[in-house]
Protein backbone atom coordinates (compact mmCIF):
# COMPACT_ATOMS: atom_id res chain seq x y z
CA UNK A 1 0.00 0.00 0.00
CA UNK A 2 1.61 3.17 -0.82
CA UNK A 3 1.86 6.66 0.90
CA UNK A 4 -1.11 8.20 -0.94
CA UNK A 5 -3.60 5.58 0.49
CA UNK A 6 -2.71 6.08 4.07
CA UNK A 7 -6.04 7.60 6.12
CA UNK A 8 -4.05 8.89 9.10
CA UNK A 9 -3.66 12.86 8.40
CA UNK A 10 -2.33 15.47 10.78
CA UNK A 11 -2.90 17.70 7.75
CA UNK A 12 -6.57 17.94 6.88
CA UNK A 13 -6.27 16.84 3.09
CA UNK A 14 -9.84 18.19 2.38
CA UNK A 15 -10.34 21.15 4.03
CA UNK A 16 -6.70 22.43 3.38
CA UNK A 17 -4.50 20.66 0.44
CA UNK A 18 -7.23 20.46 -1.62
CA UNK A 19 -8.02 23.97 -2.17
CA UNK A 20 -4.51 24.94 -2.61
CA UNK A 21 -4.15 22.61 -5.42
CA UNK A 22 -7.36 23.72 -6.90
CA UNK A 23 -6.64 27.47 -6.18
CA UNK A 24 -2.94 27.14 -8.22
CA UNK A 25 -2.30 23.91 -9.75
CA UNK A 26 -5.26 22.39 -11.67
CA UNK A 27 -6.54 24.74 -13.94
CA UNK A 28 -2.41 24.03 -15.75
CA UNK A 29 -2.14 20.40 -14.32
CA UNK A 30 -5.70 18.84 -14.63
CA UNK A 31 -7.53 16.61 -16.51
CA UNK A 32 -8.85 19.35 -19.37
CA UNK A 33 -4.94 20.91 -20.05
CA UNK A 34 -2.01 18.64 -18.40
CA UNK A 35 0.91 21.11 -18.99
CA UNK A 36 4.46 19.18 -19.52
CA UNK A 37 2.24 15.77 -18.95
CA UNK A 38 1.71 16.45 -15.30
CA UNK A 39 -1.52 16.18 -13.38
CA UNK A 40 -2.19 17.15 -10.17
CA UNK A 41 -5.76 16.51 -9.55
CA UNK A 42 -5.12 12.15 -9.27
CA UNK A 43 -2.75 10.44 -7.03
CA UNK A 44 -0.95 8.53 -9.50
CA UNK A 45 -0.33 12.23 -11.11
CA UNK A 46 0.94 14.07 -8.33
CA UNK A 47 3.08 11.22 -7.34
CA UNK A 48 5.80 12.42 -10.62
CA UNK A 49 5.92 15.70 -8.91
CA UNK A 50 6.76 14.74 -4.89
CA UNK A 51 9.01 12.55 -2.76
CA UNK A 52 6.71 11.82 -0.03
CA UNK A 53 8.58 12.13 3.43
CA UNK A 54 10.82 14.62 1.81
CA UNK A 55 9.30 18.00 0.79
CA UNK A 56 13.07 19.53 -0.02
CA UNK A 57 13.52 17.01 -2.56
CA UNK A 58 9.80 17.67 -4.33
CA UNK A 59 9.35 19.94 -7.11
CA UNK A 60 5.76 20.65 -6.57
CA UNK A 61 7.25 22.35 -2.76
CA UNK A 62 10.24 23.76 -4.10
CA UNK A 63 8.49 25.24 -7.01
CA UNK A 64 6.40 27.79 -4.70
CA UNK A 65 9.24 29.23 -3.15
CA UNK A 66 10.54 30.51 -5.88
CA UNK A 67 9.82 34.28 -6.88
CA UNK A 68 6.72 34.72 -9.00
CA UNK A 69 8.64 36.24 -11.64
CA UNK A 70 10.98 33.16 -12.04
CA UNK A 71 10.34 30.56 -14.57
CA UNK A 72 8.93 27.56 -13.15
CA UNK A 73 7.74 29.21 -10.33
CA UNK A 74 4.16 28.02 -8.89
CA UNK A 75 1.71 29.11 -9.57
CA UNK A 76 3.20 30.94 -12.68
CA UNK A 77 2.93 34.64 -12.62
CA UNK A 78 1.48 34.59 -8.81
CA UNK A 79 0.32 35.37 -6.67
CA UNK A 80 2.76 32.99 -4.43
CA UNK A 81 0.96 31.03 -2.09
CA UNK A 82 1.02 32.47 1.27
CA UNK A 83 3.43 31.15 4.33
CA UNK A 84 0.80 29.25 5.84
CA UNK A 85 -0.65 27.29 2.76
CA UNK A 86 3.82 27.21 1.59
CA UNK A 87 3.66 25.31 5.65
CA UNK A 88 0.85 23.39 4.97
CA UNK A 89 1.57 22.01 1.43
CA UNK A 90 5.77 21.28 3.22
CA UNK A 91 3.91 19.64 6.29
CA UNK A 92 1.63 17.45 4.15
CA UNK A 93 4.26 15.72 2.00
CA UNK A 94 6.62 15.77 5.15
CA UNK A 95 3.95 13.03 6.53
CA UNK A 96 3.82 11.01 3.75
CA UNK A 97 1.64 13.02 1.23
CA UNK A 98 -1.71 11.10 2.34
CA UNK A 99 -4.12 11.27 -0.55
CA UNK A 100 -7.50 9.60 0.92
CA UNK A 101 -9.35 7.42 -1.10
CA UNK A 102 -11.81 8.74 -3.30
CA UNK A 103 -10.95 12.09 -2.74
CA UNK A 104 -11.05 14.48 -6.37
CA UNK A 105 -9.57 17.88 -7.49
CA UNK A 106 -10.77 20.23 -9.44
CA UNK A 107 -10.36 23.38 -10.76
CA UNK A 108 -11.62 26.19 -8.91
CA UNK A 109 -9.54 29.58 -9.18
CA UNK A 110 -9.97 32.18 -6.48
CA UNK A 111 -13.70 33.49 -7.72
CA UNK A 112 -14.89 33.08 -4.18
CA UNK A 113 -11.96 34.97 -2.51
CA UNK A 114 -12.42 37.93 -5.80
CA UNK A 115 -16.01 38.59 -5.52
CA UNK A 116 -15.82 38.79 -1.73
CA UNK A 117 -13.01 41.45 -2.55
CA UNK A 118 -15.23 43.41 -5.30
CA UNK A 119 -18.19 42.99 -3.04
CA UNK A 120 -16.16 45.31 -0.38
CA UNK A 121 -14.53 47.59 -2.92
CA UNK A 122 -18.47 47.92 -4.40
CA UNK A 123 -19.36 49.62 -0.87
CA UNK A 124 -16.66 51.64 -0.96
CA UNK A 125 -17.58 53.08 -4.17
CA UNK A 126 -21.21 53.02 -3.98
CA UNK A 127 -20.92 54.58 -0.77
CA UNK A 128 -18.81 57.59 -1.75
CA UNK A 129 -20.00 61.21 -3.13
CA UNK A 130 -22.50 60.97 -6.00
CA UNK A 131 -20.23 62.94 -8.83
CA UNK A 132 -22.01 65.97 -11.01
CA UNK A 133 -21.63 64.03 -14.60
CA UNK A 134 -18.79 66.90 -16.20
CA UNK A 135 -15.42 66.55 -16.99
CA UNK A 136 -12.62 65.94 -14.59
CA UNK A 137 -9.17 65.21 -13.55
CA UNK A 138 -8.04 62.96 -10.90
CA UNK A 139 -4.85 62.76 -9.15
CA UNK A 140 -4.67 58.81 -8.04
CA UNK A 141 -4.09 59.41 -4.00
CA UNK A 142 -1.08 59.29 -2.23
CA UNK A 143 1.19 60.05 -5.57
CA UNK A 144 1.37 63.11 -7.91
CA UNK A 145 0.26 61.49 -11.01
CA UNK A 146 -2.83 62.34 -12.80
CA UNK A 147 -5.26 61.44 -15.47
CA UNK A 148 -8.58 63.23 -17.06
CA UNK A 149 -11.30 61.79 -17.93
CA UNK A 150 -14.00 63.52 -20.34
CA UNK A 151 -18.18 63.19 -20.05
CA UNK A 152 -19.27 60.94 -23.40
CA UNK A 153 -23.27 61.99 -23.39
CA UNK A 154 -25.66 59.20 -23.89
CA UNK A 155 -27.09 58.16 -27.36
CA UNK A 156 -27.18 55.93 -30.24
CA UNK A 157 -25.40 55.32 -33.34
CA UNK A 158 -25.28 53.08 -36.06
CA UNK A 159 -22.17 50.39 -35.50
CA UNK A 160 -20.00 49.25 -38.10
CA UNK A 161 -19.06 50.66 -41.67
CA UNK A 162 -20.70 50.66 -44.81
CA UNK A 163 -19.84 47.94 -47.88
CA UNK A 164 -18.56 51.19 -49.56
CA UNK A 165 -15.76 52.59 -46.88
CA UNK A 166 -12.09 51.94 -48.19
CA UNK A 167 -10.68 49.82 -46.48
CA UNK A 168 -13.48 47.94 -44.67
CA UNK A 169 -12.49 44.67 -43.01
CA UNK A 170 -14.97 41.66 -43.37
CA UNK A 171 -15.74 41.56 -39.76
CA UNK A 172 -16.96 45.45 -39.30
CA UNK A 173 -20.80 44.57 -39.68
CA UNK A 174 -23.66 43.83 -40.05
CA UNK A 175 -24.72 47.73 -39.59
CA UNK A 176 -26.86 47.97 -36.39
CA UNK A 177 -27.74 50.53 -33.66
CA UNK A 178 -26.56 50.65 -30.24
CA UNK A 179 -28.00 52.68 -27.99
CA UNK A 180 -25.53 53.92 -24.81
CA UNK A 181 -26.00 54.98 -21.45
CA UNK A 182 -23.65 58.31 -20.54
CA UNK A 183 -20.05 57.21 -19.41
CA UNK A 184 -16.59 59.01 -18.66
CA UNK A 185 -13.86 57.66 -20.83
CA UNK A 186 -9.94 58.58 -20.27
CA UNK A 187 -9.29 61.51 -22.65
CA UNK A 188 -5.73 59.69 -23.33
CA UNK A 189 -4.46 56.30 -23.61
CA UNK A 190 -3.15 55.22 -19.84
CA UNK A 191 0.28 55.79 -19.61
CA UNK A 192 3.32 54.15 -17.64
CA UNK A 193 3.32 57.29 -15.11
CA UNK A 194 -0.44 55.47 -13.95
CA UNK A 195 0.82 51.88 -15.26
CA UNK A 196 3.79 51.84 -13.25
CA UNK A 197 2.30 52.62 -10.10
CA UNK A 198 0.23 49.39 -10.66
CA UNK A 199 3.26 47.68 -11.90
CA UNK A 200 5.49 48.30 -9.47
CA UNK A 201 3.49 49.60 -6.31
CA UNK A 202 5.36 50.77 -2.71
CA UNK A 203 3.64 48.92 0.28
CA UNK A 204 0.57 49.87 0.69
CA UNK A 205 -1.30 51.33 3.37
CA UNK A 206 -4.96 49.95 2.16
CA UNK A 207 -6.05 46.71 2.67
CA UNK A 208 -8.29 46.45 -0.47
CA UNK A 209 -5.68 48.08 -2.82
CA UNK A 210 -2.95 45.69 -1.63
CA UNK A 211 -5.80 42.86 -2.62
CA UNK A 212 -5.84 43.31 -6.40
CA UNK A 213 -3.60 41.03 -7.95
CA UNK A 214 -0.83 42.82 -9.82
CA UNK A 215 1.99 41.61 -12.29
CA UNK A 216 4.36 39.97 -11.46
CA UNK A 217 8.24 42.25 -12.13
CA UNK A 218 8.28 41.65 -16.22
CA UNK A 219 11.55 39.86 -17.74
CA UNK A 220 12.33 43.01 -20.00
CA UNK A 221 12.07 46.88 -19.75
CA UNK A 222 8.49 47.10 -21.04
CA UNK A 223 8.62 50.33 -22.80
CA UNK A 224 11.41 48.96 -25.57
CA UNK A 225 13.32 52.22 -24.93
CA UNK A 226 10.37 54.24 -26.66
CA UNK A 227 9.74 56.28 -23.53
CA UNK A 228 7.76 56.44 -20.17
CA UNK A 229 7.73 60.16 -19.29
CA UNK A 230 3.93 60.78 -20.46
CA UNK A 231 3.73 57.66 -23.14
CA UNK A 232 1.35 55.28 -23.09
CA UNK A 233 1.80 51.60 -21.23
CA UNK A 234 1.81 48.91 -23.66
CA UNK A 235 2.28 45.10 -24.19
CA UNK A 236 -0.07 44.47 -21.03
CA UNK A 237 -2.88 40.98 -21.49
CA UNK A 238 -6.48 41.94 -21.75
CA UNK A 239 -6.38 39.93 -17.55
CA UNK A 240 -3.66 42.93 -16.97
CA UNK A 241 -5.67 45.98 -18.24
CA UNK A 242 -8.99 44.92 -16.40
CA UNK A 243 -7.03 44.43 -13.05
CA UNK A 244 -5.19 47.88 -13.54
CA UNK A 245 -9.29 49.02 -13.68
CA UNK A 246 -9.90 47.53 -10.41
CA UNK A 247 -6.57 48.49 -8.73
CA UNK A 248 -7.28 51.81 -10.10
CA UNK A 249 -11.26 51.56 -8.75
CA UNK A 250 -9.95 50.49 -5.37
CA UNK A 251 -7.01 53.97 -5.07
CA UNK A 252 -9.47 56.34 -6.10
CA UNK A 253 -13.55 55.22 -5.15
CA UNK A 254 -14.67 55.41 -8.64
CA UNK A 255 -15.94 52.41 -10.73
CA UNK A 256 -13.19 52.04 -13.96
CA UNK A 257 -13.26 49.64 -16.53
CA UNK A 258 -12.09 48.59 -19.90
CA UNK A 259 -14.93 49.98 -22.88
CA UNK A 260 -16.91 47.63 -24.33
CA UNK A 261 -16.41 47.19 -28.34
CA UNK A 262 -19.91 49.55 -28.76
CA UNK A 263 -18.23 52.11 -26.33
CA UNK A 264 -15.52 51.99 -27.94
CA UNK A 265 -16.81 52.52 -31.49
CA UNK A 266 -19.23 55.80 -30.30
CA UNK A 267 -16.41 57.39 -28.42
CA UNK A 268 -14.45 57.52 -31.05
CA UNK A 269 -16.85 58.75 -33.77
CA UNK A 270 -17.93 61.45 -32.11
CA UNK A 271 -21.64 62.09 -33.52
CA UNK A 272 -19.91 61.50 -36.92
CA UNK A 273 -20.79 59.21 -39.28
CA UNK A 274 -17.53 58.53 -41.22
CA UNK A 275 -14.60 56.63 -41.74
CA UNK A 276 -12.44 59.04 -39.14
CA UNK A 277 -13.74 61.20 -36.40
CA UNK A 278 -12.99 64.10 -38.51
CA UNK A 279 -13.75 62.67 -42.31
CA UNK A 280 -12.97 60.28 -45.02
CA UNK A 281 -9.97 61.87 -46.55
CA UNK A 282 -6.96 59.55 -45.30
CA UNK A 283 -4.45 62.34 -46.57
CA UNK A 284 -5.67 64.77 -42.92
CA UNK A 285 -4.71 61.57 -40.92
CA UNK A 286 -1.56 62.34 -39.49
CA UNK A 287 -2.98 65.94 -37.71
CA UNK A 288 -4.86 63.12 -35.63
CA UNK A 289 -2.90 60.23 -35.41
CA UNK A 290 1.06 58.38 -35.03
CA UNK A 291 0.71 55.56 -37.96
CA UNK A 292 2.98 54.37 -40.30
CA UNK A 293 2.83 57.58 -42.45
CA UNK A 294 4.34 59.26 -39.98
CA UNK A 295 5.76 57.56 -36.81
CA UNK A 296 9.45 57.08 -36.62
CA UNK A 297 8.92 53.40 -35.77
CA UNK A 298 7.42 54.12 -32.32
CA UNK A 299 4.96 55.15 -30.14
CA UNK A 300 4.35 59.03 -29.20
CA UNK A 301 3.32 60.99 -26.20
CA UNK A 302 -0.32 61.00 -25.77
CA UNK A 303 -1.82 64.02 -26.83
CA UNK A 304 0.19 65.25 -29.53
CA UNK A 305 -2.23 65.04 -32.06
CA UNK A 306 -5.44 66.73 -32.55
CA UNK A 307 -8.53 65.34 -30.60
CA UNK A 308 -11.62 64.00 -32.07
CA UNK A 309 -14.79 65.96 -31.84
CA UNK A 310 -15.68 65.42 -28.43
CA UNK A 311 -12.03 65.82 -26.96
CA UNK A 312 -10.25 62.67 -26.99
CA UNK A 313 -7.05 62.47 -28.17
CA UNK A 314 -5.03 59.22 -30.04
CA UNK A 315 -8.26 57.29 -30.57
CA UNK A 316 -7.00 56.95 -34.41
CA UNK A 317 -3.11 55.32 -33.75
CA UNK A 318 -0.71 55.36 -31.49
CA UNK A 319 -1.45 52.30 -29.79
CA UNK A 320 -4.08 49.94 -30.05
CA UNK A 321 -6.51 50.03 -27.10
CA UNK A 322 -8.13 46.88 -25.40
CA UNK A 323 -12.09 46.92 -25.24
CA UNK A 324 -13.99 44.28 -23.27
CA UNK A 325 -15.39 41.93 -26.03
CA UNK A 326 -14.37 38.60 -26.87
CA UNK A 327 -14.49 39.11 -30.62
CA UNK A 328 -16.12 37.70 -33.31
CA UNK A 329 -16.40 37.78 -36.93
CA UNK A 330 -20.03 39.34 -37.35
CA UNK A 331 -21.75 41.47 -34.75
CA UNK A 332 -25.09 40.59 -32.87
CA UNK A 333 -27.24 42.32 -30.45
CA UNK A 334 -25.21 42.36 -27.89
CA UNK A 335 -23.99 45.57 -26.18
CA UNK A 336 -21.05 43.76 -24.62
CA UNK A 337 -20.11 40.23 -26.04
CA UNK A 338 -18.83 38.55 -22.99
CA UNK A 339 -15.96 36.54 -23.11
CA UNK A 340 -15.50 33.02 -22.11
CA UNK A 341 -12.05 32.61 -23.08
CA UNK A 342 -8.62 34.38 -23.42
CA UNK A 343 -8.72 34.63 -26.87
CA UNK A 344 -9.66 36.45 -28.89
CA UNK A 345 -10.07 39.98 -27.27
CA UNK A 346 -11.01 42.80 -29.91
CA UNK A 347 -8.55 45.75 -29.70
CA UNK A 348 -9.48 49.27 -31.39
CA UNK A 349 -7.44 52.12 -33.12
CA UNK A 350 -5.31 50.90 -35.19
CA UNK A 351 -1.59 52.24 -33.86
CA UNK A 352 2.24 53.48 -35.04
CA UNK A 353 2.84 50.56 -37.02
CA UNK A 354 -0.31 50.19 -38.61
CA UNK A 355 -1.26 51.88 -41.88
CA UNK A 356 -3.90 54.34 -41.94
CA UNK A 357 -7.09 51.77 -43.30
CA UNK A 358 -6.31 50.08 -39.68
CA UNK A 359 -6.81 53.52 -37.77
CA UNK A 360 -10.45 53.83 -38.86
CA UNK A 361 -13.21 53.91 -36.81
CA UNK A 362 -14.44 50.91 -37.73
CA UNK A 363 -11.43 49.03 -38.05
CA UNK A 364 -11.54 45.77 -35.58
CA UNK A 365 -8.14 43.69 -34.61
CA UNK A 366 -8.40 40.15 -32.80
CA UNK A 367 -5.79 39.16 -29.96
CA UNK A 368 -3.80 36.24 -30.48
CA UNK A 369 -1.12 33.89 -28.40
CA UNK A 370 1.48 34.95 -30.37
CA UNK A 371 1.43 38.70 -29.07
CA UNK A 372 3.69 37.28 -26.53
CA UNK A 373 5.29 34.10 -28.87
CA UNK A 374 9.16 35.67 -26.87
CA UNK A 375 7.59 35.23 -23.61
CA UNK A 376 10.24 32.80 -21.42
CA UNK A 377 7.88 31.73 -19.09
CA UNK A 378 6.23 28.29 -19.25
CA UNK A 379 3.12 28.68 -19.27
CA UNK A 380 3.33 31.78 -20.90
CA UNK A 381 3.03 35.32 -18.15
CA UNK A 382 -0.60 36.07 -17.89
CA UNK A 383 0.25 39.76 -17.43
CA UNK A 384 2.67 40.69 -20.69
CA UNK A 385 2.38 40.60 -24.15
CA UNK A 386 6.04 40.98 -25.28
CA UNK A 387 5.14 40.95 -28.70
CA UNK A 388 2.68 43.53 -28.79
CA UNK A 389 4.59 46.44 -28.34
CA UNK A 390 1.68 48.46 -30.18
CA UNK A 391 -0.94 47.93 -27.92
CA UNK A 392 -2.18 49.41 -25.22
CA UNK A 393 -5.81 50.78 -23.65
CA UNK A 394 -7.62 53.89 -21.69
CA UNK A 395 -10.51 53.01 -19.22
CA UNK A 396 -14.14 54.20 -18.85
CA UNK A 397 -16.16 55.11 -15.92
CA UNK A 398 -19.84 54.43 -16.53
CA UNK A 399 -22.12 57.08 -14.70
CA UNK A 400 -24.24 54.60 -13.15
CA UNK A 401 -22.37 52.33 -11.09
CA UNK A 402 -23.08 48.92 -11.38
CA UNK A 403 -23.53 46.19 -9.08
CA UNK A 404 -20.91 43.90 -7.43
CA UNK A 405 -21.91 41.75 -9.50
CA UNK A 406 -21.50 43.12 -12.70
CA UNK A 407 -18.20 45.05 -11.65
CA UNK A 408 -16.78 41.40 -11.32
CA UNK A 409 -18.11 40.40 -14.36
CA UNK A 410 -16.17 43.09 -15.53
CA UNK A 411 -13.10 43.15 -14.15
CA UNK A 412 -12.79 39.24 -14.43
CA UNK A 413 -13.90 39.20 -18.40
CA UNK A 414 -12.55 35.63 -19.95
CA UNK A 415 -10.18 33.78 -17.82
CA UNK A 416 -6.50 34.91 -16.57
CA UNK A 417 -5.16 30.96 -17.35
CA UNK A 418 -3.88 30.78 -21.01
Amino acid sequence: MTAFLLLALAVDFTGVIAPILEKNCVSCHGAKKADAGLRVDTPEGIAKSLRAGSPGKSPLYLRTLLPPERAGSMPPGGPSLSAGEKAALQAWIAEGAVWPAGATLAKKGRAADDLALTRALHARIAGSKSAAFESYKQTIPETTVSYEMLAIPGGEFTMGTPDTERGRGKDEGPLHKVKLEPFWMGKFEVTWDEYRLFMFPKDATDTLVDAVSRPTRPYVEMSFGMGIDGYPAISMTHHAASKYAQWLSARTGHFYRLPTEAEWEYACRAGTETAYSFGDDASQLGDYAWFTGNSPDKYQQVGKKKPNPWGLHDMHGNVLEWTLDQYRPAYGTEDWVRSTKPYPHVARGGSWADAAESCRCGARRASDPSWKMQDPQLPKSIWYHTDAQWLGFRLVRPARTPSAEEMHAYWNSGVAAE
